[in-house]
């Protein structure tokens, strides 16, 4: 048995006053992505490299920020099953984008690189193993097509 979901988002992008999409490197790519039942508008824009607002959130952003958060939700819930108690929990990812010739492009692997601190040093290395239960669970993870992988390391407080 299987349950779906289904997630909505809308985007919003106009034309800035006496631009044109005629010339690719002229328009802005400044927009709203507006979440269903959500509050705020996300202010996105292309990356930098792609003639985007450096200060705005971009699709890359976002989906590097997708698959942390998915993962550390799903590493919780492991160690929450095997009564680890976990006190802090941080990453510091990294995704490698590669962009060919003809103007497309893809991600060829990300890794994240959690440092999560525990309170019982006998669960450190079940603690460490979990990783890769959390991301055989992680929603974000088994949506991409690249390697993602994990350079985690455990503390004991």
């Amino acid at each position: 048995m299987s349950i779906k979901h289904t997630f909505k988002a809308q985007v919003n992008w106009t034309i800035n006053e006496g631009g044109s999409t005629s010339n690719p490197r002229t328009f802005s790519r400044n927009h709203e992505v507006l979440i269903a039942n959500k509050t705020s508008a996300l202010q996105v824009s292309a990356a930098k490299p792609f003639r985007g607002d450096d200060a705005l959130y971009n699709p890359e952003d976002l989906l590097l920020s997708a698959l942390v958060s998915c993962h550390m939700m799903s590493y919780l819930y492991v160690c929450a099953q095997h009564n680890i108690e976990v006190l802090s929990y941080t990453d510091s990812a990294e995704g490698d984008l590669e962009v060919v010739a003809n103007g497309s492009g893809s991600f060829k692997c990300v890794r994240l690189k959690p440092v999560v601190t525990i309170k019982d040093s006998d669960q450190k290395d079940l603690a460490l193993r979990l990783h890769a239960k959390a991301n055989a669970l992680c929603f974000i993870a088994n949506s991409c097509n690249f390697p993602i992988s994990h350079e985690a390391t455990i503390v004991v407080e």
